[in-house]
């Protein structure tokens, strides 16, 4: 049995597999084109974001038994070519999603009060402290959008302070608890102080956050997104910061995190996003920490173990 890694992984998941009785090829700096070149023999394939396990790597794949996704989202693996060739599939939320709940904390705390704007400032000379008089989280409701593994691990994070959590998952029922009140997306409309993302990128959820989803506050909010960038429409995030619908916003990802290789309309809106100070950006390191790594590395071992092949 081969097993071929595609991206950086913690050194126990070489390990274990090895252990397992498979054959590690680690390639963190293969490229799509390469993959499609040498995938023929493998069995197991373990991928991130660059690679896409698609019809087109699958059919030069013929001993090809399970693919392993390092982290959450799904829309690299098409499962429904996984499913016509009987390959299994997984992925690894659990691995990080306390990362990204303390990530999303910490970008919301950031905005509340000012942190980035006013370090920079200072950095420039400028010592300016009412105009970055900040907000307590204290007392503030906040709106979780999709309760999955990071939506949870939120609600978790934030039980130190006194706030009002709202979760809505158009999937999930009867998930409340004394904390976390089960919503719905009207409520989280009405009432939400700040807003949170925790959306997989699906056909249903791309650009679920568009005008009309911020013209359905009923208040200015903060928010919050560490899920996908195309959940998100930047162009309308950037009005609606603009127009004070959104206080500010902190995004950890992008519609396209590939900064350097952006078209026309791409490099308007991200230059629109450097010159904006409520809106506060990080690259996609949310889920991206020491512990993570090696927690996802656990997460994949005992997906594969229990494969059963």
């Amino acid at each position: 049995m081969k097993a071929l890694i595609t991206d950086d992984v913690h050194p126990l998941l070489i390990e274990q597999l090895t252990d397992m009785g498979y054959e590690v090829h680690f390639r963190p700096d293969i490229t799509f084109s390469e993959t499609l070149d040498i995938i023929a023999p493998y069995t197991g394939l373990i991928i991130n974001s660059k690679i896409f396990c698609g019809a087109e790597l699958l059919s030069k794949a013929p001993d090809i038994k399970w693919v392993g996704r390092l982290g959450s989202g799904m829309e690299v693996i098409d499962t429904r070519a996984c499913d016509e060739r009987g390959v299994k599939y997984f992925n690894s939320p659990e691995g990080n999603r306390n990362a990204v709940a303390e990530h999303a904390l910490g970008l919301l705390l950031n905005l509340l009060n000012n942190i980035t704007q006013s370090n920079n400032e200072v950095k420039q000379g400028k010592w300016i402290r009412e105009a970055n008089r900040g907000e307590e989280l204290s007392g503030k409701t906040v709106g979780i959008i999709a309760y999955g593994n990071t939506g949870e691990s939120f609600a978790k994070v934030l039980r130190g302070f006194d706030v009002k959590v709202l979760a809505y998952d158009k999937y999930k029922k009867s998930f409340g608890n004394d904390f976390v009140k089960e919503s719905t997306l009207e409520e989280i409309f009405n009432e939400a102080d700040i807003v949170s993302l925790h959306l997989p990128l699906t056909d249903e959820t791309k650009y679920m956050a568009d005008e009309a989803f911020f013209d359905s506050f009923r208040k200015p909010v903060y928010l919050i997104n560490t899920s996908r960038g195309k959940v998100l429409k930047t162009t309308a995030l950037i009005e609606a910061v603009r127009s004070g619908k959104v206080k500010a916003a902190a995004l950890d990802v992008l519609e396209n995190e590939k900064i350097g290789q952006l078209n026309s309309d791409e490099q308007q809106w991200f230059d629109a996003l450097k010159k904006e100070e409520r809106i506060i950006l990080t690259p996609h390191i949310a889920g991206w920490t020491h512990e993570s790594k090696r927690k996802i590395a656990e997460v994949v071992v005992e997906r594969v173990k229990g494969l059963n092949l």
